[in-house]
């Protein structure tokens, strides 16, 4: 039985009569035109509101004029370079181009403007100046500072800002004091580390001071304690205190190492064609092996070894920290390249014209896993062929090696034929280069000026080889300085009816001299800082590279030695002014050959360009060359070439254009040459 419920429909009337008067106003709305809708500053009809509602979107505005200057700045200042760094960084030049600035405004601009300037003079060193601001004609009587916080401004209209500097005497840097603490303030094995970084922030005493250079400083500092042992440090404090009387600043750092990190266990992550073990004995070669101290130097260099190893496109190699705070895995990211690779290039050079090459390349040849670069190069004069084989390294760093070869060079009317056989061994140190190696060699000379039996038989010989290289360059791409030195000692036995014994020995040096006292020479422009990471590297003098090379073949005058044993000069990477081999001694038919003793010398000067005192990746090289080839040494009579060339920092490396004079053939040559090898 169903009662009905009190007093229920009169809350069903309310219910209904207040839905009704809610829902009203919005389907009145619904049934009307939507009404324009009016942008300060823009008008809009009805059509546009249409667009408003709509799922199109709405019209772009208008574009508008640019918006012209409301104001000029006329900036006295001592020095171009001090105008221009104030023009660019005032801080009323944001307002110039503010369409609705007004005079009451700029006033209020222009009464902090001398405050501003001083701002900015003190980053420079400079903290007593006189800044003197006249503001645009009608606008009000000039706003000035002269340090004791007087400033009067009576705005009236816009125009031409007049601004009047005297900076003043520049504050020197008295002193740079560096302190430390934490593990690196004690630590007998830190004590280098400690020096290296007071050395390196001392190097701003005595130039005028800056806030770039105060900045870089720190910096510098900074980088140099997390570089070794300390990736955690920091600089905790630092001060400047300035003598605004005296003229003088003195500077203190204070960093603060945290506790001495080590290198863990190596984790390499990405191997999958080629064993891990192999990326892990190249990190551990270059020196990171459990234990050690932290050193970001060693980790770019195994970086490095493994991206020349060939069997990897990408590598990247960093630490992880772990929760003891003092163990730091390394941990090494791979992307392998494939197991075989062929690469066409198309080149040329001004010795030998055109050139076409290819190369394969076998990561993991079948069978035993070596990996194997073949290459074929064919060029106007020269055609080579050749193949060579190495094996992972061991846990010392040697590889075992083998290589044949066999060249075509045309000298003239003269060609020469030769091969080579090579097996050894070979190792690639952090700092040097080792291998030893027994070799075969063979070669035959013919001339088309002489008769089939006047022609010389085939020479050939074995040998036993040392190599042994060393590098201490600050670049291997664009070297400033340092050096390098490479030997080869060998002792033979020339093959064929004359069997005689012979030693061959040869050695080159190349080493880099900056010229100058660091980058003192020249100031930065204002607030650029000095480069004091590098001392030496960036100078307006340069630096001089000398290179010298010498060799000899020593032997009885009837040993059969092979063409290729022996030494021949000229060309873009030797004697400049003088052609690919075309300084030898001279044979029976005129040409030019092959001699027993070599020396070679070259100096050059090179020189950064600079371009409105920045300088850029140009260079310019003044120098001179000489080199000899004789039979015996006492008859080594060195022909010289003087000339001058451009260099350009490419990504690739430098790319050298040389023009050079054989003051022996008195002629001209261009030589063209890429990148930086030792």
């Amino acid at each position: 039985m169903n009662l009905p419920l009190p007093g229920r429909a009169p809350w069903l009337a309310w219910s209904f009569l207040l839905c009704a008067t809610l829902l009203w106003p919005h389907a009145a709305r619904a049934q009307a035109a939507p009404e324009p809708i009016t942008v300060p500053g823009n008008s809009t009809d009805a059509s546009d509101a249409d667009d408003v509602d709509s799922d199109t979107p709405r019209r772009p505005r208008d574009n508008r004029a640019p918006v012209a200057p409301r104001f000029e700045i006329d900036m006295q200042a001592p020095d171009e370079a001090m105008r221009d760094f104030l023009l660019r960084h005032m801080e009323v030049q944001r307002y110039r181009e503010l369409r609705n600035l007004d005079a009451s405004e700029l006033g209020r601009l222009l009464a902090q403007a001398p405050a501003n300037v001083r701002e900015l003079l003190a980053t420079l060193g400079h903290f007593s100046p006189t800044v003197e601001v006249v503001p645009p004609p009608g606008l009000g009587d000039a706003v000035a500072d002269t340090g004791n916080n007087e400033r009067r401004a009576t705005p009236s209209s816009l125009g031409t800002i007049t601004v009047r500097v005297d900076p003043g005497p520049v504050t020197q840097v008295a002193s740079v004091t560096v302190s430390f603490v934490g593990d690196i303030a004690n630590a007998p094995e830190a004590e280098a580390q400690r020096a290296d970084i007071r050395r390196e922030a001392g190097l701003i005493a005595g130039l005028p001071f800056s806030q770039a250079d105060w900045d870089r400083t720190k910096t510098v500092a900074l980088r140099r304690l997390i570089a070794q042992r300390y990736p955690s440090g920091r600089v905790q404090n630092s001060l400047a205190d300035i003598d605004s009387e005296a003229h003088q600043a003195r500077l203190y750092i204070e960093l603060d190492s945290g506790k001495a990190m080590r290198m863990g266990e190596v984790v390499v992550q990405g191997a999958e064609r080629y064993d891990a073990i192999t990326a892990e004995r190249l990190v551990r070669l270059t020196g990171l092996t459990p234990g050690s101290d932290y050193d970001l130097e060693k980790l770019q260099d195994a970086q490095r070894r493994i991206a020349e190893s060939g069997y990897y496109d990408s590598v990247f190699v960093y630490v992880e920290p772990t929760p003891d705070g003092e163990t730091l895995p390394v941990m090494v990211q791979l992307r392998e390249s494939k197991r075989q690779k062929v690469v066409i290039g198309i080149g040329g050079s001004t010795d030998n014209g055109a050139r076409l090459s290819l190369e394969h390349t076998h990561n993991s040849v079948p069978g035993i896993g070596w990996r194997a670069v073949s290459k074929l190069r064919l060029e106007r004069d020269d055609q080579l062929a050749s193949t060579d084989w190495s094996s992972i390294p061991n846990d010392d760093g040697w590889r075992k090696i083998a290589g044949a070869q066999a060249a075509k060079q045309l000298d003239d009317f003269t060609t020469t034929t030769s091969q080579r056989l090579r097996v050894g061994q070979a190792q690639l140190g952090v700092e040097y280069d080792r291998s030893f190696y027994l070799q075969y060699d063979r070669a035959l000379v013919t001339s088309t000026l002489l008769s089939a039996a006047a022609q010389e038989e085939a020479k050939s010989s074995i040998s036993a080889n040392y190599a042994w290289t060393r590098r201490r360059f600050d670049d291997l791409v664009f070297p400033h300085r340092g050096y390098g030195l490479a030997v080869e000692l060998g002792i033979g036995y020339t093959l064929g009816t004359t069997r005689l014994p012979f030693a061959r020995t040869s050695a080159r040096w190349l080493t880099y001299w900056p010229l100058g006292a660091i980058s003192r020479a020249a100031d930065p422009a204002p607030g650029q800082p000095r480069d004091m990471s590098a001392p030496g590297r960036r100078t307006q003098l340069g630096r001089l590279a000398l290179r010298v090379e010498g060799g000899a073949v020593v032997a009885r005058d009837n040993a059969p030695i092979p063409d290729t044993q022996l030494f021949i000069t000229g060309g873009d990477n030797t004697v400049r002014g003088y052609g690919l081999r075309d300084i030898g001694v001279t044979r029976a038919d005129g040409s030019i050959g092959p001699g027993r003793y070599k020396g070679v010398v070259s100096l050059e000067w090179q020189r950064p360009i600079f371009n409105a005192d920045q300088r850029s990746n140009w260079e310019n090289a003044i120098f001179i060359d000489g080199g000899a080839i004789a039979n015996k040494a006492g008859d080594l009579k060195p022909v010289w070439g003087v000339g001058t060339g451009i260099r350009y920092n490419s990504p690739v490396g430098a790319l050298q254009l040389d023009l050079a004079y054989g003051l022996e053939v008195k002629r001209f040559r261009i030589h063209l040459n890429v990148g930086f090898t030792f």
